[in-house]
C-alpha cells in the first residue's frame, strides 16, 4: 500500500469517527431536550439524581411558577426546575455567610419602645406679619423734609421720618386759640373736639392749649422699632389724606415657616414647644412655641406649613435665616420599631427583608405606622426580636425576585390579602403579538384613567387566542409594581 493509499484511508477513518461523535451528542442532546408533541417535557431529567422539585419557572418571567415542566409559554425554552434544597423553602433566598460579608449586609433588630413623638423638620424665618405699623397722612399736605432713610433700614421707635406743612391743621388751632381767648367755655371745647376730627394728635392739641402757639409743620415719627419696609415720601411732594407714606415691620418677635413632612402632620398641635437652632448661632438655641398650623400643605414638598412664634429681643433673628427645628410631643405608647433604613417602599407596598438562620433570608410584606425620630412603626407583618437586613436588602429584595419569590406576610397565620378586582373598560384590538396587545380602550373609571391606545403586557398569551386586530373586546387589567397587566380579553364584537 503507498502512501497516498494510506493517507486516503486515514482521512476516511476521521471522517466516520467525526460523524460518530456528532451523532452521539445528538442522540444526548436529544434525550434531554426533546419535547413529546403534547408539548410536554419528560421529567425524567429532574428525578434521575433524586432532587425534590418545588415548581417550574421561566428565568425570564420568575414571578409565574408552573407545577409540571415543559416548554415555557413566554420564551422558546425550557421551564427550570427549583429544587427543595436550593433555599431551604420556596419563599427564601440563600447567600453564603462569606458572600452576604462581602456585600456589607448589615443587620438590625425589631424592637419595642415608647413612641418619640419629637418632629425633627426645616424652617425659615420671616416677619410677624401681626406686628407691623402703617404710617398715613392724616390730613392734607406739603412735605417739607425727609429723614435720610430707606427701606429695610432698621430703626427705632419715635425715629424721624419727615416734616409736613399741614394748612388745616394751622386754621383749627387758630380758630381754637380764638375762642380760647374769648372765654367761652362751650365754644372753646367744640373747637377743641373738631380739631380731633381733624386728625390732630392728642399730644398736639395740649401743646397747643399750653402755649398758645400753632404748630403748623409737624414731625412724622415711626410708631415702632423695626425694618421700613416702604418709605413713599419725598421733599416736596404734596400729600392726601390717608396717603402712606411709611410701612414698618416690627422684629420684637419673628415667624418660623417650618416644613414639617405629610406623614409626620399628625403629631403637630397648636401650643406645642418648640426648640430652634441656627446655624447662624450654634449653641444658642430659641424657643418658642407653635402658634398656626396653616390649611393647605406645600404641593412641590408634599409638606404641612407650621408657624412657629419666636422671641427676638435683640434683633439677631432676621429674615431668610434658616433653622433647625424640633417640635417637642409627649411620650407615646410602646410600639415596633425598625431603622427607616431597612423599609423598602416599592409604591404600592412596603417591605422588610428578614434574616432567618443558615444564611437564609425572606421578604416580608409589613403595614407602616407614623416615623418616630430615625425609626418606623411596624403596625403588623413582624414580630420583637427579629433579624432584619439593614444593608445590602436592596440586592436581596433584587435576588428574591429572579428567583420568583414573591413577599408574604411574617407569620405563619396571617392571612393573604384578597386579590383585588381587575380594573375593567371596552377596547378594540389595534395589535396583537404572543405576549402583549395594543388597544383602543375607553376610560378605566375605577382607575381614573382617561381612554387611549397603548400596549399592555399579557398574563397568559391564551387570552389573545380566537382575538384578531380589529375585534371589540373587553379588558380586564390588574396593577402591578411593572404597571398594568392584562388578565381578561373578552371578545364582544367582530372586527369595525
Amino acid at each position: 500500500m503507498n502512501r497516498q493509499t494510506i493517507k486516503k484511508t486515514a482521512l476516511v477513518l476521521f471522517a466516520v469517527i467525526a460523524l460518530l461523535a456528532v451523532g452521539a451528542a445528538a442522540g444526548l442532546w436529544w434525550e434531554r431536550n426533546h419535547v413529546p408533541a403534547d408539548g410536554k417535557a419528560m421529567p425524567a431529567t429532574a428525578a434521575k439524581d433524586g432532587r425534590s422539585v418545588l415548581y417550574w419557572y421561566d428565568p425570564m418571567v420568575p414571578t409565574q411558577k408552573f407545577d409540571k415542566p415543559g416548554k415555557s409559554p413566554f420564551m422558546d425554552m425550557q421551564l427550570v426546575p427549583k429544587y427543595a434544597d436550593e433555599g431551604g423553602d420556596a419563599s427564601t433566598v440563600t447567600i453564603d455567610p462569606g458572600v452576604a460579608q462581602n456585600l456589607g449586609v448589615r443587620l438590625a433588630t425589631v424592637t419595642r419602645a415608647p413612641l418619640d413623638l419629637n418632629v425633627v423638620a426645616t424652617g425659615i424665618v420671616n416677619f410677624n406679619e401681626r406686628d407691623i405699623a402703617v404710617v398715613q397722612a392724616r390730613t392734607g399736605g406739603f412735605v417739607e423734609r425727609v429723614a435720610r432713610l430707606a427701606p429695610n433700614d432698621v430703626v427705632g421707635s419715635g425715629t424721624f421720618i419727615a416734616e409736613l406743612l399741614m394748612p388745616e391743621w394751622a386754621a383749627l388751632q387758630q380758630e381754637y386759640l380764638a375762642l380760647k381767648a374769648v372765654g367761652d367755655a362751650p365754644l372753646e371745647a367744640a373747637a377743641r373736639e373738631r380739631m380731633r376730627l381733624g386728625g390732630m394728635p392728642e399730644s398736639l392739641i395740649r401743646e397747643v392749649a399750653e402755649t398758645g402757639k400753632v404748630r403748623n409743620r409737624i414731625s412724622i415719627t415711626t410708631p415702632r422699632a423695626g425694618v421700613i419696609q416702604t418709605l413713599d415720601v419725598r421733599p416736596g411732594m404734596t400729600l392726601m389724606a390717608g396717603q402712606t407714606m411709611a410701612r414698618v415691620n416690627g422684629i420684637s418677635t419673628v415667624w418660623l415657616d417650618v416644613s414639617v413632612p405629610e406623614a409626620q402632620a399628625g403629631a403637630v398641635l397648636i401650643g406645642q414647644s418648640a426648640e430652634a437652632k441656627f446655624a447662624a448661632f450654634p449653641g444658642k438655641p430659641v424657643k418658642g412655641r407653635v402658634t398656626a398650623l396653616l390649611p393647605t400643605l406645600n404641593d412641590a414638598a408634599r409638606a404641612l406649613r407650621v408657624r412657629v412664634e419666636l422671641p427676638n429681643k435683640d434683633g439677631r433673628l432676621r429674615p431668610g435665616l434658616t433653622a433647625q427645628v424640633s417640635l417637642k410631643g409627649a411620650v407615646g405608647e410602646s410600639a415596633l420599631l425598625v431603622p427607616t433604613e431597612v423599609v423598602i417602599r416599592t409604591g404600592r407596598r412596603a417591605l422588610v427583608i428578614v434574616a432567618e438562620a443558615e444564611g437564609r433570608y425572606r421578604p416580608v410584606d409589613v403595614v407602616l405606622g407614623p416615623e418616630s425620630g430615625a425609626d418606623t412603626v411596624i403596625e403588623s407583618g413582624l414580630d420583637e426580636g427579629q433579624k432584619i437586613v439593614a444593608s445590602g436588602q436592596f440586592l436581596i429584595d433584587s435576588e428574591a425576585s429572579l428567583q420568583g419569590i414573591v413577599a408574604s406576610p411574617s407569620g405563619p397565620d396571617e392571612a393573604l390579602p384578597a386579590a383585588v378586582a381587575l380594573h375593567e373598560a371596552d377596547a378594540v384590538i389595534k395589535g396583537l403579538s404572543g405576549t402583549s396587545v395594543t388597544l383602543a380602550h375607553g376610560p378605566f373609571k375605577t382607575l381614573s384613567m382617561p381612554g387611549m391606545t397603548m400596549e399592555f403586557p399579557l398574563a397568559n398569551p391564551e387570552l389573545g387566542q380566537g382575538l384578531k386586530v380589529g375585534d371589540r373586546v373587553r379588558v380586564g387589567v390588574r396593577e402591578t409594581d411593572d404597571g398594568l397587566l392584562v388578565e381578561k380579553l373578552d371578545k364582544t364584537g367582530g372586527a369595525k
